[in-house]
């Protein structure tokens, strides 16, 4: 198949922080973001049938087909030539009846492998197999490609309903000389571009010094670090949204998420006291990713995001006092906006010349255990009824890259009645992976019984 026949922009830019994800990666630490699907099918799976569905359906989003051109000075995507989505689209099976185990288990070996960067960044693996006629598809993304909001847009957009939404690319860049030009023509542009710099500035320099501020040495016992290493397990585990109301309104509201960190916190209470660490002298600190965009900002680049820091309180033994700790530091950061304290470095990111991240971000990648011991992003889904091919949509669990040095990342969405949570983890580090993942329903129960 060809894209010759769309109409679409050759080439578009690659911002800074688009770039710095490139930058990041390492041959043990790729930076693809991805989601695992299930799907409910009414009769027997056709392979074939479904994996030409997908490839026709990845070929028409312009997205898909931009493949990365490296410069020095500007790398940006250009249309690939030739372009042809069956060979992103891959098919695998289980041994039947399979179930999320075994699901995860083939999800950990595919999600380990990097993408190839001579292609579009892109890869879809079809998984049948499993019990009472499900499928599943594992997709992953580049996170200079996309960030999570994104990658729901072009997920969405491979579902039957959604298969006909008109396409959004991104605008071809301007020209440096032009936009120097257009603003000597209009000089009160740019008094406000100088001003908009030097404040700029001064925000980045604060940024910076926050984040100088709050590095602190990883506790050498810390379960969450680890020896960076290419092998990887998952776990995919659903969690009932009736809980998650029910806790929320036992304990004096606040929003899911923060109900989902207080989970999380408890989970990893109980895991590293089976493993025999001290929890009172390990602390347990996430980065949560905040999305900057708004729907009606023009696009520029893939990635708008910053970050807080949040002290997950596995140090304290009452379930209902983590989750108003939580609530506490959270409400205090969305207080103190996303574009403030340490956790906004993704903003400092963005605004490094793409030069110096060929040289500083692999360095600096390999200090993330300095600033935060693991990464709990929330991922935004709408709520909609779609199937793939007839078969319904069941389950969807989000799953992020992993940092270097770090143990386990962890990825949450809501989807219909369910909190799906997927987690990636170093497999060297976790061979115990499942018990974290048994800890996770059990802290659910802690905190609708306890006080």
């Amino acid at each position: 198949m060809s894209a010759s026949a769309t109409e679409t922009p050759s080439r578009s830019e690659l911002t800074p922080l688009d770039w710095a994800f490139l930058c990041m990666e390492q041959e043990d630490t790729p930076m693809h973001v991805g989601a695992v699907a299930v799907f409910r099918a009414h009769g027997p799976v056709d392979r074939d049938r479904l994996r030409r569905l997908l490839a026709e359906r990845a070929q028409r989003i312009s997205r898909l087909r931009m493949r990365l051109e490296r410069s020095w000075l500007q790398p940006h995507w250009r249309e690939a030539r030739d372009f042809d989505a069956t060979a992103h689209v891959h098919d695998h099976e289980v041994p039947s009846p399979g179930g999320r185990e075994e699901l995860a288990v083939l999800a950990s070996e595919l999600v380990a492998d990097p993408l190839d960067q001579r292609r579009p960044l892109w890869e879809l693996h079809l998984i049948t197999g499993l019990a009472d006629n499900r499928f599943a598809v594992l997709m992953k993304f580049h996170h200079s490609l996309v960030d999570g909001h994104d990658a729901v847009e072009v997920g969405v957009r491979l579902l039957d309903e959604f298969s006909d939404l008109a396409d959004t690319p991104a605008a071809p860049p301007a020209h440096p000389l032009d936009e120097a030009f257009g603003l000597l023509r209009q000089p009160e542009k740019l008094v406000d571009v100088v001003r908009g710099t030097l404040s700029k500035s001064g925000e980045c320099l604060g940024i910076a010094a926050s984040v100088v501020r709050n590095m602190r040495l990883p506790v050498q016992s810390s379960p969450m670090h680890a020896s960076t290493s290419p092998a990887r397990r998952l776990a995919l585990v659903p969690i009932d949204l009736d809980d998650i109301r029910r806790i929320r309104t036992r304990h004096g509201g606040g929003t899911t998420n923060d109900v989902v960190l207080a989970v999380i916190a408890g989970a990893l209470r109980q895991w590293m006291a089976d493993r025999g660490s001290d929890v009172d002298e390990v602390p347990v600190r996430a980065l949560i990713p905040v999305c900057r965009r708004r729907s009606n900002q023009p696009r520029n680049g893939n990635n708008q995001l910053s970050g807080y820091l949040c002290d997950l309180p596995v140090a304290e033994p009452g379930p209902g006092a983590r989750l108003q700790a939580i609530r506490a530091e959270m409400s205090a950061n969305k207080t103190a906006g996303p574009l403030r304290g340490p956790g906004a470095f993704p903003v400092l990111a963005g605004r490094v010349p793409q030069l110096l991240h060929h040289v500083a971000t692999p360095l600096v990648a390999q200090g993330a255990p300095l600033l935060f011991d693991t990464m709990v992003t929330n991922v935004p889904l709408p709520r909609f009824d779609a199937s793939l091919d007839g078969a319904e949509v069941a389950e969807l669990f989000p799953l992020a890259p992993l940092a270097a040095g770090h143990a386990l990342s962890i990825a949450v969405s809501q989807f219909r009645d369910t909190v799906h949570i997927g987690v990636q983890a170093n497999r060297a580090a976790l061979p115990d992976l499942e018990k974290l993942a048994e800890a996770l329903p059990q802290a659910v129960t802690e905190l609708s019984d306890g006080t």
